[in-house]
């Protein structure tokens, strides 16, 4: 199983993060981010061996890239587009190998239930490089609009976020809505490896299919979490590693 962290958006742990997962998403640049920042991540996640990959979000650092905006699909292209080319000049610098983007926060939420601004996403994925693994939510548009553009997708869950019953995340505006517990969130992770399913809010139990976890670098508790995560994994004889980055045939 794939763990992934967000990271270079100013968390003073991720150093210690990096090497807990076997896959990265590092910010741009626009929600969070800059030239120092993007070229220390790197180097950090390519001197571990983690998959690097690209989180591109709105150009909104005051909001974290948080907060809904309405960007039009054309303009999603672009700032999408050009936030994996700013990244992937310091992954060459570097002498590593971009492999995937994952969208940031508002972006990421709204694509999961927008196909226009999905389709978006994957063009400008698809149409910089079309050997790129497209990260969205497990069972959202944004799937959906990776595999039409014929990209490899990788499926996420969320080792510190709760769930609605529609498979949506719970919005950050409820109290619940991040797993900070770490026995809560090893918990969560090992019935959806061992069930296919995760437990929502409302207690209902919703059908997932994942290829990647994610922890958030900015999460106060990520360290914690993620190692009582990796504790669990190891009993259960889960290992950890990237996702299969192959090219499409």
């Amino acid at each position: 199983m794939d763990l992934n962290a967000d990271i270079g958006e100013g968390s003073l742990a991720d150093a210690e993060l990096i090497p807990l997962v076997s896959s990265v998403n590092i910010a741009c640049g626009a929600h969070a981010g800059d030239d120092a920042t993007m070229a220390q991540a790197v180097a950090r996640a390519a001197a571990q061996g983690c998959a690097i990959g690209a989180h591109p979000g709105y150009a909104d650092p005051e909001h974290f890239g948080r907060r809904t905006l309405d960007v039009p699909a054309p303009a999603i292209y672009r700032l999408v587009g050009e936030q994996i080319d700013a990244l992937a000049r310091h992954v060459a610098t570097a002498g590593a190998r971009l492999t995937h983007v994952k969208p940031h926060g508002a972006l990421y939420n709204q694509a999961a239930r927008d196909i226009e601004r999905a389709m978006a996403i994957a063009e400008a994925v698809h149409d910089t490089d079309p050997h790129l693994v497209l990260v969205g939510l497990a069972g959202s548009a944004l799937i959906d609009a990776g595999r039409k553009v014929a990209l490899r997708t990788a499926q996420e869950a969320f080792v510190d976020r709760r769930y609605e019953a529609d498979g949506s995340l719970t919005p950050r505006s409820h109290p619940d809505a991040v797993i900070r517990h770490p026995e809560d969130a090893a918990r969560q992770v090992l019935t959806l490896l061992r069930s296919g399913r995760l437990i929502a809010r409302n207690r209902k139990a919703i059908a997932l299919s994942a290829d990647t976890l994610c922890v958030h670098g900015d999460n106060p508790a990520a360290l914690d979490l993620i190692r009582q995560v990796r504790q669990h994994l190891a009993l259960a004889g889960i290992a950890v590693r990237p996702v299969p980055l192959t090219p499409l045939p």
